[in-house]
């Protein structure tokens, strides 16, 4: 069987990516593997620290921050949002998937903390982005690829949002994305804090992410990677260089995919999940919180209606679940996410292992690519 650095080595020389880091963690055993460069042009070799937009990785962070405030006593997970959200009051919904924005009907029931954890609010997407409450997700509100720059601010955004008709009731379903957009902006009203303050203070200095931030200072851009998309006509296009969009502060800090991160700094993170909320001998979530995060929430049904961004998995607070083995990667009880950017993080509480692989090349959909799946694999039996 191909080692680590093979595996990822196999898809630089055909030219698929300019490069990677895999990481994977048991105990404290570590393989790491940087190959490749941090740009198509090869200016400089990737390196273990080598700084990428995570994208939906971000996901898991935000929740735990989320939880973090549950216990706090700041909220609680049947509480609605309402309180801290005005604009979601009384939300209305279409009256099929694929009504008109203005075919709508009442709310039946409020949004509640829980419903934005577990990504049930009624707003998202799923494989459908044609349904016009879906489309205007995507426009008005930039749910695509990460634009930090494009996004307008927490209260603009709120206000557009209120515009915009839920897909389906609150609670009556899974849906991608905006959910994880909304406990970002639930964290800053709840604590009086924007978003990069309050994770910095309670999740990144208490474990030492010293990278993980929403931009990325003049002092570490010679770090920072390249981010590129798969061109029409063949070959790689710069979608964002090291000196682009996340060389200064978002006017909205993205809870769904915002940070960028290095593959240590996400280590730490699932490296506290895996020891029930602990890290270096403190306690920044309890044992509840931790296996609530990490235990799925869908049902059966809702599971198959997440068509491929689940491809059958299910979804706890923040990131994916592994209830079967559906393939040859999964691993009942794996935890975590992927990254639109071409990332992937996970934990498995069974084995006790973090698994991480950042690379820079957008996903050109839903399905996961050959090298998450390859990596993946070999995270699996190695």
């Amino acid at each position: 069987m191909a080692d680590l650095r093979e595996t990822l080595e196999a898809h630089v020389d055909k030219g698929s990516v300019p490069g990677a880091v895999g990481l994977v963690a048991r105990g404290d055993h570590i393989e790491v593997a940087a190959v490749g460069s941090v740009d198509v042009e090869g200016s400089a070799p990737m390196r273990r620290d080598s700084i990428f937009r995570i994208a939906s990785i971000t996901k898991p962070v935000v929740a735990a921050a989320v939880m973090m405030l549950v216990e706090d006593g700041r909220i609680a997970l049947d509480d609605p949002v309402s309180r801290w959200l005005p604009e979601l009051a009384a939300p209305s919904v279409v009256r099929t998937p694929a009504s008109q924005l203005d075919d709508v009907v009442p709310a039946v029931r409020p949004i509640t903390v829980f419903h934005l954890l577990s990504s049930r609010t009624g707003y998202g997407f799923a494989s459908d982005f044609s349904l016009p409450a879906v489309a205007a997700l995507v426009t008005a509100l930039k749910q695509g690829p990460p634009e930090p720059q494009a996004v307008p601010a927490p209260n603009d955004w709120m206000a557009a949002l209120a515009r915009i008709p839920l897909l389906h009731q609150p609670g009556d379903g899974w849906l991608y994305n905006l959910s994880s957009e909304l406990q970002g902006v639930l964290i800053s009203r709840v604590t009086g804090k924007p978003l990069p303050d309050f994770l910095a203070e309670r999740i990144f200095e208490p474990l030492g992410m010293t990278d993980t931030a929403f931009t990325v200072p003049p002092a570490k851009l010679d770090r920072f990677t390249a981010y590129y998309g798969a061109h029409p006509k063949g070959g790689l296009e710069l979608l964002d260089a090291a000196d682009g969009q996340w060389s200064r502060p978002p006017a909205f800090p993205s809870g769904a995919g915002g940070l960028v991160s290095t593959a240590d700094d996400w280590l730490a993170f699932g490296r506290m999940l895996l020891s029930q909320g602990a890290a270096g001998g403190r306690q920044l979530l309890s044992p509840a919180s931790v296996r609530q995060m990490t235990t799925n929430h869908l049902t059966v049904p809702e599971r198959e209606a997440g068509g491929l961004f689940l491809e059958g998995m299910g979804w706890g607070f923040g990131g994916a679940v592994d209830v079967e083995r559906a393939e040859p990667w999964s691993v009942p009880g794996r935890y975590g996410w992927v990254g639109g950017t071409g990332t992937t993080a996970h934990i498995i509480p069974a084995t006790g292992t973090v698994t991480i692989m950042l690379s820079q090349l957008q996903m050109g959909g839903p399905s996961f690519p050959e090298l998450m799946r390859d990596f993946w694999r070999y995270a699996a039996d190695a």
